[in-house]
């Protein structure tokens, strides 16, 4: 039974021809005519992509992306001590890195949206956990190219390991000129490089395809402790990075389960919580009855029966209900007064409106013209005040008049009659005539 459940996961008996595994890997490592402009398509779809937040754009770029091809490439020759190969790898490899650096830093220079969204930034603080997903998308992918049954395994791992978003999230960093972006997400791509790499080289041993090339123990050697060398430096600060993850996710779940526990003041309510793990704050903001000093020092000491140190708690009053009853007090008090005054504004209004009716003669007016002038129509008049800047001036009565009368029926002449007849009706005002024609 043992033995049975063993062989389900030997893989020997699904292996590819040796010869067909080498030419797919030589296939995926060049780089140059159509897989460089696949390359440079996927680079834009993926920078547009994280440009405007859209996760589905990114998941199509990974899914185009040839880049995987040469980071095989490197694991399996070196897997195999096929040096010659291996350079090749490299190079092309870098040649495809770097134009897609300059094609996404090129897209982010142009582009008028520079807005870093959250798909950018979850690209620019790599851990122990990217390491583990790149190791184990790469393990996938390379059982999936020495296997006859390869399946739909290549795009799953295209869009596990991730390598076109990093990349182009550092060329967001070096557009834009953020370098934090940059080393970041540069480190993120390092770590699925050289972990798709060192799994592509782990499985093809493990496969038993066999050395084409026969070197000497010392090259083998050197070989061998020069990928030990890279993947720790890579791995080290991947490790610390998520020590402090963990640290971070602890401190928020701890924080929260105290904010949820031991917040509640009688006759108060929380507002608002915020937890600044940065800092090792966390900030409260209560609305209700004002927090007298002894009952802040309860809820800030709580916090010492949880596992977190260092933490310091900041309690904050809103409002309170005193200070509401304060302000229903003093608007109360000022109803009287501002009964009076709505009280004034009603009596100067009517008396407003009382005066205008006084000085509204336009029935005479027009009656008076049309004497002399039967081809006016209708006349309004309105009389306004005016005053100068100098306060000294005494304020002046401007009486506007406008007349209508029939289209070309009125010459300058009986305008200028008009004018001075209105001059000597109202011998105290200012006159200002208006002719409209109909």
């Amino acid at each position: 039974m043992l033995k049975k459940v063993i062989d389900n996961f030997r893989m020997a008996h699904e292996r590819e021809d040796v010869s067909t595994i080498h030419e797919a890997v030589e296939r995926g490592v060049t780089f140059k005519g159509t897989n460089l402009w696949i390359l440079i398509f996927a680079i834009f779809i993926a920078s547009i992509g994280l440009n405007v937040n859209s996760t589905a754009t990114i998941i199509g770029a990974m899914l185009v992306s040839p880049l995987m091809g040469p980071i095989i490439g490197m694991g399996y020759s070196l897997a195999t001590y096929d040096f010659v190969l291996f350079r090749r790898s490299l190079s092309n490899f870098t040649f495809a890195s770097i134009t897609a650096l300059i094609t996404s830093a090129v897209y982010f220079l142009i582009t008028p949206l520079n807005e870093a969204h959250s798909e950018l930034l979850a690209r620019t603080s790599p851990t122990i956990y990217d390491v583990l997903i790149a190791l184990l998308g790469g393990l996938a992918g390379v059982v999936a190219i020495t296997s006859r049954n390869k399946g739909n395994v290549i795009p799953g791992v295209a869009i596990a390991t991730a390598l076109m978003p990093p990349l182009c999230t550092a060329g967001y960093g070096l557009g834009t000129l953020q370098w934090d972006f940059f080393g970041g997400a540069i480190y993120l791509f390092t770590i699925n490089v050289v972990f798709i790499g060192l799994a592509t080289m782990l499985t093809t041993r493990l496969v038993k395809i066999p050395v084409l090339r026969q070197i000497d123990e010392r090259h083998k050697k050197l070989a061998n402790q020069s990928v030990m060398i890279i993947v720790l430096l890579t791995l080290i600060p991947s490790v610390y990075f998520g020590y402090l993850m963990v640290l971070k996710d602890h401190f928020l779940r701890t924080a929260n389960q105290f904010i949820r526990n031991e917040t509640y003041l009688e006759g108060d309510y929380l507002l608002k919580s915020d937890v600044d793990v940065r800092n090792k704050e966390i900030n409260l903001v209560y609305a209700g009855k004002p927090i007298a000093e002894i009952d802040k020092k309860k809820v800030t000491d709580r916090i010492r029966k949880y596992p977190i140190e260092g933490v310091r708690v900041n309690i904050t009053q809103a409002f309170s209900i005193r200070d509401l009853e304060k302000q229903s007090l003093f608007a109360e008090q000022q109803q009287p007064e501002i009964r009076r005054l709505q009280k004034e504004l009603t009596l100067a209004l009517q008396r407003f409106d009382s005066l205008a009716m006084a000085h509204d003669d336009s029935h005479e007016i027009l009656s008076e013209l049309r004497v002399f002038y039967p081809q006016v129509t209708s006349c309004s008049s309105s009389l306004a005040h005016t005053a100068d800047s100098d306060s000294t001036v005494e304020i002046r009565s401007l009486r506007v008049v406008i007349v209508n009368a029939k289209k070309g029926t009125l010459k300058e002449a009986d305008q200028l009659k008009i004018n001075s007849w209105l001059d000597a009706r109202y011998p105290g005002d200012s006159i200002e005539l208006f002719i409209k024609e109909e």
